[in-house]
């Protein structure tokens, strides 16, 4: 019997370099992914941290959970993309250096949102994007070319610029039930003994697994 996959390898599928798993990719104390979630790029997918994490200077961080699937094009806008709103131009003239540098005390310290989480078994449309600060839930998809600017609830589905709210995959006695068992938890050799109630099957079938 095979061993279930390793989530260190950075390409799990053997001939196709398109697909990396992002914990093998992402070093950066400001980032951090859960095991199997991957991102999918027909260009340097290793590239990722710097390619589609923007504006990340910290201190706020991006957590990504486990076994989410971002297609070719997600992007993170972080907090350092904030300009100064407060004042008659946004420019931000310090950072272009000479004398305009001493006053670059007026574009730090901007009020941020926070880190960025998404959570588990989270679905990444092609080209979506998630601004500073956003929230996602377990289970929510983000359709493609979405711009996220609010949370997601759990199992939600969003759409649009900015995305809003379509509807969500199951009522809400499930989605609760949903995360109690919180399957993604699970010891990996437990995932592959029930990948097709995973994958197909009921909440009541992923309750009563052992």
């Amino acid at each position: 019997m095979e061993s279930v996959p390793d989530p260190g390898v950075v390409y799990p599928m053997v001939g196709v370099e398109r697909v990396v798993l992002l914990k093998g990719v992402v070093e950066s104390p400001l980032v951090e992914v859960g095991d199997y979630s991957y991102y999918d790029d027909p260009v340097e997918p290793e590239r990722f941290l710097e390619k589609n994490v923007l504006y990340h200077y910290g201190p706020e961080l991006l957590r990504i959970g486990k076994y989410c699937a971002l297609a070719e094009g997600t992007t993170f806008v972080m907090n350092g993309a904030n300009h100064r709103m407060d004042g008659p131009s946004t420019f931000p003239f310090p950072i272009m250096g000479g004398a305009w540098a001493e006053h670059f005390g007026l574009i730090t310290g901007l009020p941020g949102r926070g880190d960025t989480v998404v959570g588990n078994d989270v679905w990444f449309g092609y080209g979506a994007t998630v601004m500073p600060g956003v929230r996602i839930g377990d289970g929510a998809i983000i359709a493609a070319k979405a711009v996220v600017v609010d949370d997601v609830p759990a199992y939600g589905i969003v759409g649009g610029n900015p995305a809003k709210l379509i509807r969500k995959r199951f009522p809400d006695e499930e989605i609760a039930r949903l995360l109690q068992v919180a399957w993604w938890d699970w010891p990996a050799e437990k995932v592959t003994r029930h990948l097709p109630a995973i994958m197909a099957g009921t909440v009541a079938d992923l309750e009563t697994a052992e």
